[in-house]
């Protein structure tokens, strides 16, 4: 037995007995397909580095300053570091040479001491290794400033060992990790897992996966197959609840029988009218709180890929909270699989709009900078809400809250969230637990046709939980996202937003309602602006001709301050009401790509051939003086019947949510829309 500074005790299995249960909570894990995009997040091969930035503190720099320090170390490391993917030996186990270090300090890998610490009554965290010949394994742990340090050093023989550690001071972040050294001769680590004690009486929950699927049938498929077939959860899941909305149907898609032969009665495969996410995953918590069989369910969109210990993680984790919590999974890029899109996310209840919580750097690359010398990722990231990409929640807690919000999509998953709050239930985004997903910056849903759904149930969420008088900020913020989208000639957008706030004044009744039918008229809505008319073939449109020259021949600039802003947004609107030359409505004025659509850019011109967000086509955006006119005087009326009748809506909206949240409400929505043929 030996100690170092009280942190850690290391013994063999044969040399203590321990009356203890231990529960696996977290196995170590590898990509079993080599892919070297995701395998900066399993192994560090640049076990060398530690800390990027040690010496910075507040007063002495600045944020600006701590970000390019940090973003200029993690290049020096990105070039320093080697990727082995022939290291690889299975999901459990890894090939080390001999007079090689890999650390295991990585997202999937390191063990998230503070998150146990803070929502679990769990004071201690084992971990049991075993290799297949001599080397050493060093046991680090960090501290929230992100600084580590090792604690133990386990001579593995080929024996299992294991080491206790304590958790007692990671109150406010800091993980723990192994490296592995080997010597003069090559090893395997055959398995290494994370396991805490359990209490008296304990017993481990099962869940529910609900998977909503809109036309997404290969990826069900082929999801579906591999969860299947994961021996990790062969005593975790009990169902796999697939909602399909859509009209490419997952049974049709090959691959599917073979699916219903693995999961057997596991499977229940429902197939109902398009109700949209929330209609998809409030059926999936329907069916999984009717049933009464799981202790959770765990929604999961249908386009991710997808670990089969990351919901097993989720689930062992909320079975050791000290009460019952939401957990949620982190999202990585699809298309860049090393970069994290979503660490944690709250509301900002003054501006009642989403965002990373305080704290987080969006699109980080594990690539370019691992877990063990990113500082800001020691630190524990509180949420308010998480994703519905990966979520798991007990199902006690939709008995007493009731079911998903009846929006269709947008706000559904932050509205719940902020409603099992108020309801006393926490959420945590547990690191380890992630899909990879197509992140939202590849597209703009702002000005498609989901612009509908973006205003009202923003407005919506505000209504039942700001608690600022009259919505904070958000009735001036919403209306100069108006002005905005009219001073670039989006009128399809402004035209859909007007729509929502006419169907939030109805009323909550409308919102069952709609929910089937809806989408039809928004789209045929949108579709008759020339805005919302794509075209592939580019020569399809006229030739780009300017009328006038720039301004002192430059392109437009962004304002730099409030007052700059404001002045360029009210010369676009000045600009907008002036009467359209013939020239100026017979050849588009500039051509404008996704990425550079701006509205102090659009406000003045007349006319451009704007590229949609996904590359395929452009749309051809036109100034209309009279559009303008009649859109801004109704943006103006909307917002002030809003702004007038705030607190009787806010009361008809908070007074009927637990009906139109209850399941009595959607099994009837659920009826009324059945599969569509």
């Amino acid at each position: 037995m030996s100690t170092v500074k009280n942190e850690a005790t290391a013994t063999t299995k044969n040399q203590t007995a321990d009356s203890r249960t231990w529960q696996t909570v977290a196995h170590i894990i590898f990509p079993t397909d080599a892919d070297t995009d995701t395998l900066p997040l399993f192994v560090d091969f640049n076990a060398q580095r530690h800390t990027a930035v040690k010496s910075l503190r507040p007063s002495e720099a600045g944020e600006e300053q701590t970000v390019a320090a940090e973003q200029a170390d993690a290049a020096a490391s990105a070039q320093a570091t080697q990727i082995h993917s022939e290291y690889l030996s299975s999901d459990r186990s890894i090939h080390i040479p001999a007079h090689t270090r890999i650390s295991l300090g990585t997202y999937f890998n390191a063990f998230p001491a503070s998150y146990w610490r803070a929502n679990t009554a769990v004071d201690t965290v084992r971990l049991t290794a075993r290799t297949t010949g001599p080397a050493k394994i060093l046991v680090y742990r960090s501290t929230a400033r992100g600084t580590s340090n090792r604690v133990i050093t386990l001579d593995m023989d080929g024996t299992e060992q294991h080491t206790d550690l304590p958790l007692a001071s990671f109150g406010d972040g800091g993980w723990y990790w192994i490296d592995v050294v080997t010597s003069t001769a090559a090893v395997e680590l055959a398995y290494a897992e994370w396991s805490v004690p359990e209490p008296e009486g304990f017993t481990p929950g099962t869940v529910s996966v609900a998977i909503t699927t809109f036309n997404r049938p290969d990826f069900c498929v082929r999801n579906l197959k591999t969860l299947g077939e994961a021996d990790a959860l062969a005593d975790v899941v009990d169902r796999f609840i697939m909602t399909d909305q859509g009209t490419e149907k997952v049974r049709d898609e090959p691959g599917y029988d073979e699916v219903v032969e693995i999961l057997g009665d596991k499977l229940v495969h429902i197939e109902q009218g398009n109700l949209g996410g929330s209609g998809g995953f409030a059926r999936g918590m329907y069916e999984a709180t009717t049933d009464g069989t799981s202790r959770y369910v765990m929604l999961l969109d249908d386009d991710v890929d997808v670990h089969p210990e990351s919901i097993r993680r989720a689930a062992r984790f909320a079975d050791f909270t000290r009460h019952k919590t939401i957990v949620g999974g982190h999202m990585f890029n699809l298309y860049e699989k090393s970069v994290i899109h979503s660490f944690g996310e709250r509301v900002n209840e003054y501006r009642f709009m989403w965002g990373s919580a305080e704290g987080v750097r969006e699109a980080h690359d594990f690539a370019a900078s691992n877990l063990r010398v990113t500082p800001w990722m020691h630190r524990r990231i509180d949420v308010d809400y998480n994703g519905w990409w990966m979520c798991l929640i007990p199902t006690d807690i939709i008995r007493e809250i009731g079911l998903a919000l009846p929006v269709f999509i947008k706000w559904d998953d932050a509205e719940f969230g902020l409603r099992a709050k108020k309801a006393g239930y926490d959420t945590v985004s547990l690191p380890g637990v992630a899909v990879w997903h197509m992140p939202w910056t590849e597209k703009d849903d702002t000005i498609d046709w989901q612009a509908y759904y973006h205003a009202r149930n923003r407005w919506l969420a505000a209504l039942l939980y700001s608690p600022y008088s009259k919505g904070g900020r958000l009735p001036k913020e919403s209306l100069l996202t108006d002005v905005r989208h009219l001073v670039s000639m989006q009128y399809s957008a402004a035209e859909l937003r007007a729509m929502a706030l006419e169907d939030l004044l109805e009323g909550p009744e409308h919102l069952h309602r709609t929910i089937g039918s809806k989408l039809p008229e928004v789209r045929s809505t949108r579709g008759s602006f020339s805005d919302a008319q794509v075209k592939k073939d580019l020569s399809a449109f006229p030739t780009v001709r300017r009328s006038k020259p720039l301004p002192h021949g430059e392109e437009p600039h962004p304002p730099k301050s409030r007052i700059g802003r404001a002045a360029k947004l009210l010369s676009g609107a000045v600009h907008q009401v002036l009467p359209v030359k013939a020239d100026e409505s017979d050849h588009p004025e500039s051509r404008v790509p996704a990425m550079n659509l701006q509205w102090w850019r659009m406000a003045t011109l007349d006319s451009a051939l704007v590229s949609s967000a996904d590359g395929s086509g452009a749309s051809w955006y036109k100034r209309d003086d009279a559009t303008f006119k009649r859109m801004m005087q109704r943006s103006l009326a909307l917002h002030q019947r809003l702004y007038r009748d705030w607190d009787k809506l806010a009361e008809q909206y908070r007074a009927a949510l637990p009906e139109f949240t209850s399941p009595e409400a959607w099994a009837q929505t659920f009826a009324e829309n059945g599969p569509k043929k």
